[in-house]
């Protein structure tokens, strides 16, 4: 017989689990563009592009630490800069959304799905398109 503290912290994790499955199948929804249920690398560069250009406050073209609002570390921002000049140009946004984009899908199948998204570097790719 199950325990009713087995059945508490299994509500529990569903009802914490709910948000997070709901924000990848939002943003599932949000970024493809061909309705097949995934995204693949052209949208989410294209998403990523239109997110850049909105956050490129002082339309230089790059995007500094300031601009990034955090969704890269200074240590990613760094790795990310390959001329260190403190800045990404799209270019360099684009590199890091497809080294995210390929991180987040394991299986290699070139579209991501809810549940790719939902896992740790899914989420990570996510905070570069929101």
């Amino acid at each position: 017989m199950i325990s009713r503290r087995t059945v508490a912290l299994s509500l529990t994790l569903a009802l914490l689990s709910g948000p997070a499955w709901s924000a990848s199948g939002n943003a599932v929804k949000m970024f493809d563009t061909d309705n097949d249920g995934t995204l693949d690398l052209a949208e989410v560069k294209k998403a990523a592009a239109a997110l850049f250009a909105k956050l490129d406050a002082d339309h230089d073209g790059t995007l500094d630490a300031r601009e990034l609002r955090g969704r890269l570390t200074a240590k990613e921002l760094a790795a990310a800069d390959p001329d260190h000049d403190g800045t990404l140009t799209l270019e360099e946004y684009l590199s890091v959304v497809e080294q995210r984009f390929n991180a987040a899908n394991p299986d290699k199948d070139g579209t991501l799905d809810a549940k790719e998204l939902n896992s740790r570097a899914g989420r990570a790719l996510l905070r570069l398109l929101r």
